[in-house]
């Protein structure tokens, strides 16, 4: 794949087990996004996809493996990764400006207060607050909440932006508008993107591509499904795209049924040439990535 912007590379994550030994969540785990990309995954719980953002964030470590982002292995948190959590984690005595600008704060300790409160307005702006800077998150309802915590993650300019199942708790009017208010934003400023979902909607709508996971323990990553639906896709035409039904009826089959049985019954899953799923006007195809023949993590130790 060109352009490795972000690589995981043979990662796994192991638990001590009930009689002295360990779990694997998963194991031996590849997966690289391009610069600017959309990537979503889905699995059903308990298949590691939070642990792979935590580790992506720098706040798990792997029990074995390596991070690279943008040519630089991944020690510890750092504010160039920005996450979004389920909940909105806002500091409560702090106005919607006040939390904005902690993080700008947090970011550029040199700026003075007029041009830390003049760069988090810019965000507030941006995600549709204005007017609502004064108010705490007591005062705020839940999607408001959340666009806070989009406007605080944008204003520090990550080179990612990781989410957790954003808007899993929030009402179907509300989650429809922020996932176009984000669809908007990374399209607008070519933001590269990870995000967690359970919704198929939700994936099909904002990825570039969606990695299936299967059951954990043991997890794998078992396809790389590229998203066919046109770039300047809207919510209202989604429906109507000739590849739509496909696309969906492909990633639910695979949750339902393939996601359960994929490792008792695929031999030879090689980690590192996960299969690339096209979906087209007759049956989805399945073109073998290419193979990982050098990892990152040579470029990444010389730097």
């Amino acid at each position: 794949m060109t352009d490795k912007f972000i690589s995981i590379e043979a990662i796994a994550k192991r638990y001590p087990g009930a009689e002295g030994g360990q779990i694997a969540v998963f194991e031996n785990l590849w997966l690289s996004i391009r610069r600017g990309e959309f990537a979503c995954v889905i699995g059903h719980s308990g298949c590691g996809k939070t642990t792979v953002l935590n580790i992506l964030a720098g706040l798990d470590a792997p029990s074995e493996g390596t991070v690279i982002v943008d040519g630089q292995a991944i020690e510890g948190t750092s504010l160039d990764r920005a996450v979004i959590f389920q909940s909105h984690a806002l500091l409560p005595w702090r106005t919607v400006l006040g939390n904005v600008s902690y993080a700008v704060t947090s970011k550029w300790r040199s700026w003075d207060r007029a041009r830390v409160k003049a760069h988090a307005q810019t965000f507030i702006d941006l995600v549709g607050l204005t007017g609502a800077e004064h108010k705490r998150p007591s005062e705020l309802s839940g999607g408001m909440k959340q666009r806070v915590g989009i406007a605080r993650a944008l204003s520090i300019a990550p080179k990612i932006m990781l989410m957790d199942e954003p808007f899993s708790a929030l009402d179907a009017l509300t989650r429809g508008t922020l996932q176009d208010e984000v669809r908007r934003i990374c399209l607008t400023t070519g933001q590269t993107a990870f995000m967690i979902t359970h919704d198929v909607d939700e994936a099909i709508y904002l990825a570039d591509r969606i990695f299936l996971m299967t059951n954990g323990p043991g997890a794998v990553l078992a396809e790389v499904v590229e998203n066919p639906l046109p770039k300047d896709r809207g919510r209202i035409d989604l429906h109507r795209h000739p590849h739509y039904y496909a696309l969906r009826n492909h990633i639910i089959d695979f949750l339902v049924m393939r996601s359960k049985t994929f490792t008792s019954t695929v031999t030879g899953h090689d980690p590192r040439n996960v299969p690339v799923v096209k979906i087209g006007l007759t049956e989805p195809t399945i073109v073998s990535a290419p193979r990982v023949v050098e990892s990152n993590s040579a470029q990444a130790a010389a730097r």
